[in-house]
């Protein structure tokens, strides 16, 4: 005999050294588990009872985890941090410039002057979203996964009405805004990409909340299984409007921010190195503040000399000057371009020099 007992000579039976396989000799083992059996694997796994040709429900981690993986073989974390922060000071100078009365393509701005002048006014957003989404994280931990079934499914019927509300009315405001111009004030622009962000996010976390719940009123048999791709569609557009409402909310952020600084130029101008510029010829430089003064040496190398200018900006070969009397509601910026027939001079504010060439 090959299982069971084996004969002995004397006629007794003794145990076999083989013992039977309950998965192999159980005529109830489906085919899956004496497969694995045969090869000497455990049987895999299965999430709930599947039928003949349906495809298996991808869950909401294993889809949020495909998609993170399709993102990030797209598009690595730090391209997409450097991306963010160039967006970011590029729009910080455009805010500056246009203070001044210039465009931000009027300077030969380099990449690290965008991401230099990004580093002070992006932290603290980034700072408040890192903050934000742990301390949601928390919260959805303590009010849903860490109390008793009961009482969890009392406290989901009333956070998910919640968040669909708040999310669809955050959504609303957003687009309505987008159409209007006139749903958030103007101190706060940012608002329409922060409410666009959130309120998707909200729209989403109702649903996820919301399927456990159908899911558990249903017979087992009667629930439809989503296929794996309609998942990973969903949290795909799911992050690709959070991405474009965060994107929205950081430009005139820092549009805001580029403002802010302008205006503390303005009021700090007086306190600013002061700028002496040498010229072969004539720029007829006017402004609030500016003195142009004719050398009379006729051999002098420099026949003009421009006092009264302050130093706002410097990249590749462009200067971007203010009278020492500017203000927003009077007097335009100078740029001039870096050459050897004009030099420029620095010193301290209010240093008494010599008014000759």
């Amino acid at each position: 005999m090959t299982t069971g007992a084996k004969a002995s000579e004397d006629g007794s039976a003794e145990p076999s050294a083989e013992p039977a396989s309950p998965v192999a000799s159980s005529p109830e083992a489906p085919p899956q588990a004496r497969a694995s059996a045969v090869n000497g694997m455990p049987a895999a796994r299965v999430h709930g009872p599947t039928e003949a040709g349906a495809e298996p429900r991808v869950s909401d981690a294993a889809a949020l985890s495909q998609v993170v993986k399709i993102l990030g073989s797209v598009v690595a974390p730090t391209t997409l941090l450097t991306a963010l922060m160039y967006y970011f000071g590029r729009q910080a100078y455009a805010g500056l410039l246009w203070y001044f009365g210039a465009d931000v393509t009027v300077l030969d701005l380099t990449l690290q002057d965008y991401l230099n002048n990004s580093v002070a006014g992006f932290i603290p957003p980034l700072i408040a979203a890192a903050g934000a989404t742990l301390l949601a994280l928390w919260l959805h931990q303590l009010l849903v996964e860490a109390l008793p079934t009961a009482t969890r499914r009392i406290v989901l019927r009333a956070l998910i009405p919640i968040a669909a509300i708040a999310g669809a009315v955050l959504v609303s405001l957003a687009m309505g805004d987008l159409v209007t111009n006139s749903v958030f004030p103007a101190s706060f622009p940012e608002g329409r990409g922060l409410s666009l962000s959130i309120g998707v996010l909200l729209l989403s976390y109702a649903a996820h909340l919301l399927r456990p719940l159908i899911a558990a009123q249903r017979p087992m048999r009667a629930r439809q299984r989503a296929p794996g791709a309609v998942a990973v569609a969903e949290w795909g557009a799911v992050f690709i409007l959070v991405s474009v409402g965060l994107f929205w909310a950081v430009g005139t952020y820092a549009i805001g921010v580029g403002v802010d600084y302008a205006e503390q130029f303005e009021t700090s101008l007086a306190t600013r190195p002061d700028v002496v510029a040498y010229s072969e010829k004539r720029l007829s430089l006017q402004g609030p503040g500016v003195r142009e003064v004719t050398c009379q040496d006729p051999d002098a190398a420099y026949r003009f000399r421009y006092d009264g200018l302050k130093l706002t900006l410097q990249s590749g070969n462009q200067y971007l000057l203010l009278p020492a009397g500017w203000t927003h509601d009077n007097g335009a910026a100078i740029l001039i371009p870096r050459s050897d027939k004009v030099r420029l001079e620095f010193s301290q504010p209010g240093q008494v020099r010599t008014a000759t060439c």
